[in-house]
């Protein structure tokens, strides 16, 4: 059997993230998480070390190609060493804002590619009897939604700490001949190349039977699509495609922060109660996903204009990231996603009327297959060769390409609380990694009732980033009290067509029989959608 075989490879996908990756654009899944009690390095190096053969990338390094011909590989690192990857940090303040400044400088760093990619750094010494601990993972390794998934593999879900009988990873030892086996390589290569062709022509096929095919909804696919088959989704309405396609084929006008990235990257927060979020998407009809949108939009309206910026007739393009892993299911790990680009234009004021804009928009992209295109997209990139990826990607990391102003990730978390060695996890707010001419991007993690919001800035780009969360808990208020309102003006308006006194004064002349006196008028509370599928105006979410 040849010996490629036996090597694990990284996907082209999942290689694209170590080529375009450079000194000063570090390319890292991360989180800043909070628990409470004070957590001992050494007892969570040795928790974590029993835990590391149920996540066997974790003692893996990536190792290039002979020659970079091929896809790198997944080797066992022979010198692994878990003080490598679990470290501490002491504040001398212990202040958020000092945890802030700290998850900075440590999100700032590159990974040590002669090592697996992760390291796991607890933040000692919080106000409030706290421990912080800042995550991360190279993109390579995992995707958002993979990230979550090993979270909950690393952490338990109960306070009790259980005892874990001490187990060693089976490592395959490393065997080098004595020249490097090139035909196998140029071999490996060539299979994968073809196989990338291969998977390309099948998305382009399944692409077009998606967009032509409406004989589930009229019956004969070669009638014309009805008015059933545009509502479900087979094809948009013309009027839709006058109001839309515009924008989304126009190219992106660049803001302020969409500069080149280079050195230090800051990292803020902000945190909304998933009751109240959902308590707008039920008022409004939308998803969860909406909202998200609409106050991110929001904010960066409200900070473009602090900057000075001229919003009449700009357009923001904000690029989503989409689950394509089949039934949801997190378990793969590497990055299994598409994107879709979502174009709004950045004078519409009042986050009731973004919201509105975004739903429509969000769902004629569903209509139009948008994910579909852009991954098709995204696999043909893939077929160029390996060797010539790694040598651009540095390069074209460094060049305003212009795609899209941010990226906002949206990261379903567990709805239960999880636990470090019994200590319980207050918060956890996500990182998505900024490059190219990205310096300001935001994810939203839902972990334990409430949505943790990340924004990532380089700090060249976004010199005060720290009042994008303020913009952002002020735009979801504004929207917020108008639910509140239409929910107080529709109870008002109820009661003044449903209420009539027990006993009505008789008109002049008139006897009133008992018939004629009426019963108080019960009311109930206004009704409001279901939670199915909140957070999938999509094909996923990641």
């Amino acid at each position: 059997m040849p010996h490629h075989r036996n090597k694990e490879r990284l996907s082209a996908g999942d290689a694209l993230f170590l080529y375009l990756e450079r000194e000063g654009m570090p390319l890292n899944v991360a989180s800043v998480s909070v628990f409470e009690g004070e957590i001992s390095e050494s007892a969570c190096r040795a928790f974590i070390d029993l835990k590391l053969p149920l996540i066997r990338r974790y003692r893996q390094r990536v190792v290039p190609p002979p020659f970079n011909l091929g896809l790198p590989a997944w080797e066992y690192d022979p010198n692994f060493d878990i003080k490598n990857h679990v470290r501490e940090i002491q504040l001398q303040n212990g202040t958020d804002g000092d945890l802030q400044k700290v998850a900075g400088q440590i999100l700032s760093q590159l990974l040590d590619r002669r090592r697996p990619l992760w390291d796991f750094t607890l933040v000692r010494g919080l106000k409030g009897n706290r421990t912080g601990v800042v995550t991360r993972m190279h993109h390579c390794l995992a995707d958002g939604l993979a990230g979550v998934s090993l979270m909950n593999v690393l952490m338990d879900h109960k306070a009790e700490v259980e005892a874990h009988a001490s187990r060693k990873a089976k490592v395959a030892p490393l065997v080098r001949s004595a020249a490097p086996h090139l035909l196998d390589e140029v071999l490996a290569s060539s299979v994968a190349t073809a196989e990338r062709v291969l998977s390309a022509q099948l998305e382009l096929c399944n692409l077009v039977e998606a967009v032509l095919d409406f004989r589930t909804h009229n019956g004969h696919a070669n009638k014309t699509p009805t008015a059933r088959s545009i509502e479900a989704g087979a094809i948009p309405p013309f009027n839709e495609l006058t109001k839309f396609m515009p924008e989304l084929t126009a190219a992106t006008q660049p803001l302020p922060f969409n500069i080149i990235c280079r050195g230090k990257q800051n990292f803020r927060w902000a945190e909304i109660p998933l009751a109240e979020i959902k308590a707008v998407k039920n008022a409004f009809g939308v998803t969860v996903n909406d909202v998200a949108l609409s106050i991110v939009a929001a904010a960066i309206q409200h900070y473009v204009e602090l900057r000075e910026v001229r919003v009449k007739g700009r357009y923001l393009r904000i690029v989503m990231p989409v689950n394509v892993r089949g039934n949801g299911s997190a378990k793969e790990l590497g990055n299994r996603i598409t994107f879709v680009p979502i174009t709004l234009p950045l004078d519409i004021h009042g986050t009731k009327k973004l919201l509105t804009a975004i739903h429509e928009r969000t769902m004629f992209l569903k209509r139009v297959h948008i994910a579909e295109c852009v991954g098709l997209a995204g696999t043909m990139l893939g077929t160029i060769p390996t060797g010539v990826q790694e040598v651009i990607g540095p390069i074209v990391s460094q060049v305003p390409l212009g795609l899209c102003n941010l990226i906002f990730t949206n990261v379903p978390g567990p709805d239960s609380p999880l636990y470090l060695l019994g200590h319980r996890m207050l918060c956890c707010y996500p990182y998505v990694p900024i490059g190219g001419d990205l310096g300001l991007n935001c994810a939203m993690l839902t972990y334990c009732g409430k949505a943790y919001f990340g924004f990532s800035g380089n700090a060249q780009a976004v010199p005060n980033l720290g009042r994008l969360p303020t913009f952002l808990r002020g735009a979801f208020e504004e929207i917020r009290k108008s639910v509140e309102m239409n929910v107080t003006t529709g109870t008002q308006k109820a009661a003044q067509r449903k209420f009539q006194p027990a006993n009505p004064a008789p008109k002049p002349g008139v006897t009133l029989s008992e018939s004629d006196v009426r019963k108080p008028v019960q009311f109930v509370s206004p009704r409001t959608t279901t939670d199915q599928n909140e957070n999938q105006p999509l094909v996923g979410r990641v």
